[in-house]
């Protein structure tokens, strides 16, 4: 079934420490090249350190503010921002602002446990 209702899916903490909601996701909905999820950042809190081995990610900022580290670049980031995060790049996001920071990620090949490394 290539057809999600948000309401309907259950959220989970990945091994970063972001909350996680799988909007699209092979193993569930049937598409086969991406993974389209929604990540919340509580305020005051952010996400471990962490690359992927195989997957290109696409963040776009949907509500918050924060402020990501992405390789050797740290930078604000902001509604309406859309960022690409290549295979391999060490990165991180921490909420900075009053309220919840709400990303959607976009990954191919699609998220995977296994292709998370956290950095210590």
């Amino acid at each position: 079934m290539h057809k999600s209702r948000y309401v309907s899916v259950e959220s989970f903490v990945t091994r970063d420490g972001s909350i996680i909601r799988e909007l699209m996701h092979p193993n569930v909905h049937g598409n086969a090249n991406q993974s389209l999820a929604e990540a919340i950042v509580p305020v005051g809190q952010g996400t471990q350190l962490h690359r992927h081995g195989l997957s290109e990610e696409i963040y776009h900022v949907t509500a918050g503010e924060g402020r990501m580290v992405r390789g050797d670049e740290i930078f604000a980031i902001h509604v309406g921002d859309t960022i690409c995060i290549p295979p391999g790049t060490p990165h991180r996001v921490d909420n900075t602002g009053p309220t919840e920071l709400k990303i959607l990620c976009s990954c191919s090949p699609p998220y995977s446990h296994g292709d998370t490394e956290v950095i210590k």
